[in-house]
């Protein structure tokens, strides 16, 4: 529990924080892709006001950097891309950075006279550039937090052991197929307080996190209504969230989703910009004790109920039933390129689409006559009556 009493100040609104990502957006991150040598010349900047320095390398030897900053009592670690291919997140790092940077803020500087932010923007360096959720030894490293296989691994508990943080954050993407509860509202942003034992016990350290949580879940509200979810907090002590919780150290994890026709999760970076700048001001402006924690348990659990596309009432091999396509990612070049792929094919009148197309119990064919209509196979377009249907991403 914080021992340290501050006066709380009149608190942000949310046109404020609107505000402050319009002025503070880091206009050179943009899109799926980031990785190492896209933030170096971010990060020489930080470093002119900052504290910047290597930790170490990856395991292939690419480097792995801790910005610090910030003088407080209140010490704050967090992480970003340790799955490589979940960027959403440290574009928002970055926006954040751009916040403290300005010495006229009166929130920037009530947070770095407050707490110490030690922050890692891309713990995976390899595999944000392989973009791919693994290292590059094909380590899921959010499933090495006990074993400690990988040099990644041991830079990230050598950092928590070194600062001793009051809380953790630790900053992930999620995919497309969630919802916020069994519902059709997409789960933009989700949340989780990890617990820390098999029995899921509601310690003191996760009640912290839990206030924190319902926190920024008062501001989202107002801009996302019910599109914020929970995941489930089943206890898996090699991820590095369970082991923290474990430990009694108050972590969140954070979700980075999906905003309608938003795969670039521009919109997304918006939203987890806003759930920093004000968990950081919260945390600056209370003294946590985990009051009103009870209110996290009203965010709705995720569930799995989208796909990307879904071909409705379509009549294949003579059947009529619904065609679901989820996108693979694929990085072609240096562009993140989705690639529909059938997913489920039968009633899926419980799920819903990013996008969906009616076609009204008409005969719908694959538009390569060499390719079936069945799960697994791609379909880029798809023909009825002669006329051509595409199913891949055509961004605004």
């Amino acid at each position: 529990m914080f021992t340290f009493v501050t006066p709380k100040l009149n608190m942000m609104t949310i046109q404020e924080l609107a505000d402050f990502f319009d002025r503070y957006k880091e206009e050179r991150l943009h899109g799926r892709y980031v990785h190492f040598e896209m933030i170096e010349p971010l990060l020489t900047k930080l470093a002119a006001t900052f504290e910047v320095r290597q930790l170490g390398v990856s395991e292939n030897g690419l480097p792995i950097h801790l910005v610090k900053a910030g003088s407080g009592d209140r010490r704050l670690v967090m992480w970003s891309q340790m799955h490589g291919n979940e960027s959403t997140t440290t574009k928002a790092l970055f926006d954040l950075f751009e916040l403290l940077l300005d010495k006229n803020n009166a929130t920037a500087k009530q947070i770095l006279a407050t707490c110490s932010l030690y922050i890692v923007p891309i713990l995976s360096p390899d595999g944000a550039l392989l973009y791919t959720r693994l290292n590059y030894n094909k380590v899921d490293l959010n499933r090495d937090a006990q074993e400690l296989t990988q040099k990644e691994s041991v830079i990230l508990r050598n950092l928590i052991k070194d600062v001793a943080p009051h809380v953790a954050f630790n900053l992930h993407g999620q995919r497309t197929i969630f919802s916020a509860g069994a519902t059709n509202n997409i789960a933009t942003v989700s949340f989780l307080s990890p617990a820390g034992d098999a029995e899921r016990t509601v310690t003191a350290d996760r009640k912290i996190a839990m206030e924190i949580i319902v926190a920024m879940n008062k501001y989202l509200q107002k801009v996302i209504p019910n599109r914020v979810g929970r995941y489930d907090d089943g206890f898996n002590i090699n991820c590095v969230g369970d082991t923290l919780a474990n430990q009694g150290v108050p972590t969140i994890l954070f979700e980075a989703g999906h905003a309608p026709d938003d795969y670039d999760r521009e919109q997304t970076r918006k939203y987890i910009f806003y759930s920093l700048v004000s968990s950081l001001e919260y945390i600056a402006t209370h003294t946590l004790s985990g009051v009103g924690h009870e209110q996290y348990f009203e965010i709705p659990e995720n569930d799995k109920l989208f796909y990307d596309f879904i071909v409705r009432n379509a009549v294949v091999h003579g059947e009529i039933m619904d065609i679901a396509l989820q996108y693979e990612e694929k990085l072609i070049g240096t562009t993140v390129r989705f690639v529909p792929i059938i997913a489920k094919m039968g009633n899926l009148v419980n799920y819903f689409g990013h996008k969906e197309i009616n076609v009204k119990g008409k005969e719908v064919t694959h538009s390569e006559d060499m390719i079936a209509i069945v799960e697994g196979n791609k379909m880029l377009s798809f023909s009825v009556n002669h006329e051509i249907f595409s199913t891949t991403l055509v961004k605004n």
